[in-house]
């Protein structure tokens, strides 16, 4: 599959190679774990070009490229990025993302996506790559592509890389999401899923049905944007529940919200009966507690609203005791910012996101992910979770647990990198650290001389509909990052 010049909206902008990869990547879906299309078309194309392709056991692809001329005795760099995206919608787009494309979309100064997340995170990256493999005029060392599978649902790809198989002394990571920026560390993190047993009655057949809606949050990436206050549907469910579901005597037949546990949740639902002479009361709380929080979250969530609708009758509803352990699991659940990093002004240190509810036949499960930017961080959420849990009578596992990528303030390419950036733009990059997990911390177990660093363009409320990504960032990071591999430093053997 290829995108025709008649065909394009976006390959008229700078760097139009890197743009017309985009749109490809956009035309053929690639939602986590359902990579391989994606994966086979680039594999095609590179055989065409008579470049070394290599397909690891877990499916992470590496595509090598020769040095152009002049540039053979160089260190061999390994471009990163990772071949899936987010799949998040909005509630009113129709969209599959198995099988329909992206549609983007220019606006102003911004790509977007027309009802869905974009996959800028880690599209861009992943174009601005193939872009290098396709290039003639390009100045570069011996270069590796790496492709890793899995790395928004976890990161199993980057788990999965064997030791031997990259040749690369330096690694340049392009999950980044902030012009400017130069990232030398990531936090660790945890996935914690949480399965409440639960006992069902027979709902009361005299009983009212109604389901309660939170809609209209902004979502986005459980570690960029935890610490922005945004909203979070299953907690504030929760806190409605919590505040009220006593008093109107409701029996929960069905509970469910968010999608992805590194996405902050968007929706949520709780569908439920009450007696009929309560009916007016609930109403009056709705709208009461609509207020509150349009009032609490003004400034991040201005187009939050609540919606009771009337539901079919349900066969059986929570028992009493169910409820109320449900209830309080959920509403005393920590969330979001845990603690902000003495070392590193600014920048969150430990947080957790309570992702996802749903209701099964004899549990509700919940998945949280943990992040941390120090092991003992992680494990102190880890033992409040628990301690919720045993309280509540729930089962809780940890699975997935990655390391962080510790900072090394010694680090050549990180130095070769700022420097280039000083001389192009004259001034001086930040060298950050970011809350969210990149997979680099994963590489380091194989490849513990690996030299790594993370950039990127400027991409807006990734793993949300909203997300975009800005055009002059793009065309920066891709000047950046040329300029880079052509300072990449001889072999010393």
């Amino acid at each position: 599959m290829s995108i025709s010049s008649t065909q394009s909206q976006l390959g008229h902008l700078y760097p139009p190679a890197l743009w017309q990869w985009f749109e490809q990547i956009c035309a053929i879906p690639h939602p986590s774990k359902h990579e391989a299309a994606l994966s086979a078309h680039i594999q095609a194309w590179a055989r065409e070009r008579d470049l070394a392709v290599i397909v690891d056991q877990v499916g992470n692809l590496i595509i090598r490229k020769p040095a152009s001329a002049g540039m053979e005795d160089r260190k061999t760099v390994a471009i990163q990025a990772h071949l899936d995206m987010v799949p998040q919608k909005n509630a009113d787009k129709v969209h599959d993302f198995c099988s329909d494309p992206i549609e983007p979309w220019i606006d102003g100064d911004w790509v977007k996506a027309r009802g869905t997340t974009l996959g800028s995170d880690n599209g861009i990256g992943m174009a601005s790559a193939l872009a290098i493999l396709g290039a003639s005029d390009i100045q570069h060392g011996p270069l590796e592509i790496l492709l890793t599978v899995d790395e928004e649902a976890g990161m199993s790809g980057a788990f999965g890389l064997q030791a031997g198989i990259l040749e690369a002394e330096i690694l340049i990571n392009t999950d980044s999401e902030q012009e400017g920026e130069i990232y030398m560390g990531c936090a660790g993190g945890v996935d914690a899923k949480i399965a409440l047993p639960v006992k069902w009655q027979t709902a009361d057949e005299d009983h009212l049905a109604y389901t309660l809606s939170i809609s209209g949050l902004k979502g986005g990436h459980s570690g960029v944007n935890i610490h922005l206050g945004r909203g979070n549907a299953n907690k504030l469910l929760a806190r409605f529940l919590a505040g009220h579901a006593s008093e109107l005597h409701l029996a929960i037949s069905h509970l469910q919200g968010g999608s992805l546990r590194n996405a902050i949740p968007r929706e949520a639902q709780c569908s439920f009966t009450i007696p009929v002479s309560q009916l007016e009361s609930l109403q009056t709380r709705v709208a009461q507690f609509e207020t509150l929080v349009k009032t609490e979250l003004a400034a991040t969530e201005p187009a939050i609203k609540l919606r009771l609708a009337d539901v079919q009758a349900p066969q059986k509803t929570l028992d009493t005791e169910s409820q109320s352990r449900l209830i309080n699991l959920i509403n005393a659940c920590p969330n979001g910012v845990m603690r902000m990093s003495d070392d590193i002004p600014g920048v969150v240190e430990s947080s957790l996101n309570l992702g996802v509810m749903t209701t099964e036949t004899d549990q509700i499960q919940i998945i949280c992910m943990v992040r941390s930017l120090i092991d003992s961080g992680r494990a102190y959420i880890e033992s409040q979770l628990q301690s919720v849990c045993d309280l509540a009578q729930a089962q809780i596992r940890f699975e997935g647990c990655y390391p962080g990528w510790k900072p090394d303030q010694q680090s050549p390419v990180m130095a070769i990198v700022k420097d280039t950036y000083e001389s192009i733009y004259q001034r001086e990059p930040e060298i950050m650290v970011i809350h969210a997990g990149l997979e680099c911390g994963l590489f380091k177990k194989p490849y513990p001389h690996l030299d790594m660093v993370s950039i990127g363009p400027t991409i807006r409320f990734p793993h949300g509909p909203d997300e975009m990504v800005n055009i002059q960032t793009v065309g920066q990071y891709w000047t950046l990052l040329l300029a880079v591999l052509q300072r990449i430093p001889q072999r010393t053997n």
